[in-house]
């Protein structure tokens, strides 16, 4: 008899929802988790007594209670866990800007489409028509690999547009350079663009605390700051766990959500992982304010999605950042969310370049974090004004930290540029789940972890 039944490596928030769905069903679960706290990278630190959110900007796929097949409605049913008494604030209105022109939209598409009829006119009937294709696509479907840019030239023909609706599907949840999936595009269209932005009423803190008390309460174990070592393997089966500290685990089934690569690390894959390492990190800074002074134009709006020049860079930089594009974001300019006091929050995140990071030593690494923060700062300043000026703290976090804290190999926060949609390994009771399986943000991450326990675990 093996000590488990499943063990689920990592504690992130997909490793969470499998581990909830398997103990719900009777399953004898335990998830495994390197540090001490859960989340991976959506998680949470103090510093000088501000409790600071390492991921949740904003969760996409917002959806009422009552839409029954909307992604996140399903994944509480899956969860078994009270839609109606999880209090989400909707986006106030969000923005795209580029030079020249920016468009704006919300979650009702009503006003993205007028926005494109307003500033692209010649091209508004195809854009409707497009939404109509998108919302029939089946991103799940094994199929070739397609290129969005491909899809978006022959419908709409217009560049500067095709980048400006790239730009937040893909810093929102995408693991390739230049180009994306079709099949990701869709995910990501409809998650931000038809569906749409929101935030819990809480932090981070509160929805993890939620997630691990229905962990528990269906008799599921977790234990932190223990180490995976490697996948142990029985013949052609895995057999359990090797952690760091010499113990050995067995399991009846073990399922990943550290990546393809950090997976085939640990067990021997034989599997040539370069073209499964993700080229896409970034660089977060935090500033908290005593109050938020924004420009008119830019007063009122949840996130912002800016490129200074006329075409995307979506690829890694030759630089340690690229704070010519970016996001911003007001973690408290979100409807009816009532600001507890200050300071405020403004989050600005710019693409970089892990080699770089990971070339530096301590006092370089240091000096690293200073100068890039000064240039992202200065960036923003274009679109702000001197934002940052009464900061009454700030920090940072880097591909460093995002390899550190998610397992992600070089820091790839969307996993590997090569999904695996099936989650299946080359043995038949090891699986993978997260990211890397195709599902990003925060609701997909946790329906991935659901549907692999349905697919291959529950059956």
């Amino acid at each position: 008899m093996a000590d488990w039944q499943l063990i689920i490596i990592g504690g992130g928030l997909s490793g969470l929802a499998s581990g909830i769905r398997a103990a719900r069903f009777g399953l004898k679960t335990l998830i495994i988790e390197q540090h001490s706290l859960p989340g991976g990278l959506n998680s949470y630190y103090c510093r000088q007594g501000h409790l600071l959110e390492t991921g949740l900007h904003a969760m996409t796929n917002f959806a009422p209670p009552g839409v029954k097949h909307a992604p996140l409605n399903r994944l509480f049913r899956q969860l078994q866990l009270s839609r109606k008494d999880f209090i989400v604030h909707e986006q106030l209105e969000s923005e795209v800007i580029f030079p020249g022109v920016s468009l704006r939209f919300s979650n009702d598409l009503n006003l993205l489409i007028e926005e494109v009829a307003s500033h692209f006119p010649l091209v508004a009937d195809h854009f409707r028509v497009m939404i109509k294709e998108i919302e029939a696509y089946d991103p799940f479907a094994e199929v070739p690999w397609q290129s969005a840019r491909a899809f978006l030239h022959e419908r709409l023909a217009e560049p500067l547009l095709e980048d400006m609706l790239l730009l937040p599907l893909m810093v929102y949840g995408n693991a390739e350079e230049d180009d994306m999936d079709l099949g990701q595009f869709a995910i990501m269209f409809r998650a931000v663009f038809l569906e749409g932005f929101f935030r819990p009423a809480g932090t981070i803190k509160d929805l993890l605390e939620m997630l691990l008390a229905q962990y528990k309460a269906f008799g599921g174990e977790i234990r932190f700051r223990a180490p995976v070592n490697r996948i142990l393997m029985d013949g052609e089966r895995v057999r359990g766990i090797h952690l760091q500290n010499g113990e050995e685990i067995t399991a009846d089934a073990v399922l990943s959500t550290v990546g393809i690569p950090g997976t085939v690390e640990m067990s021997g894959w034989p599997l040539e992982t370069d073209s499964y390492v993700g080229k896409m990190s970034f660089m977060e800074s935090i500033t908290l304010l005593p109050e938020l002074r924004l420009p008119p134009e830019r007063s009122g709006k949840t996130i912002l999605f800016y490129s200074l020049n006329q075409r995307l860079a979506y690829h890694r930089p030759i630089t340690p950042i690229d704070p010519s594009w970016g996001v911003i974001c007001f973690p408290g300019n979100f409807q009816n969310l009532k600001q507890q006091g200050s300071p405020v929050q403004v989050r600005v995140t710019n693409a970089a370049n892990y080699d770089l990071w990971r070339q530096a030593d301590e006092e370089q690494y240091r000096q690293l974090k200073e100068q890039c923060g000064q240039q992202s700062a200065a960036a923003v300043q274009q679109l702000l004004g001197d934002y940052s000026r009464d900061a009454v703290f700030q920090d940072s976090f880097t591909p460093l930290t995002i390899e550190r804290f998610t397992g992600k190999c070089a820091g790839a926060v969307y996993g590997s540029p090569v999904k695996i949609k099936s989650g299946k390994t080359p043995w038949p009771n090891l699986f993978i789940a997260g990211t890397d399986q195709g599902y990003l943000g925060i609701v997909g991450s946790m329906l991935s972890g659901v549907t692999i326990v349905n697919q291959h675990l529950l059956s």
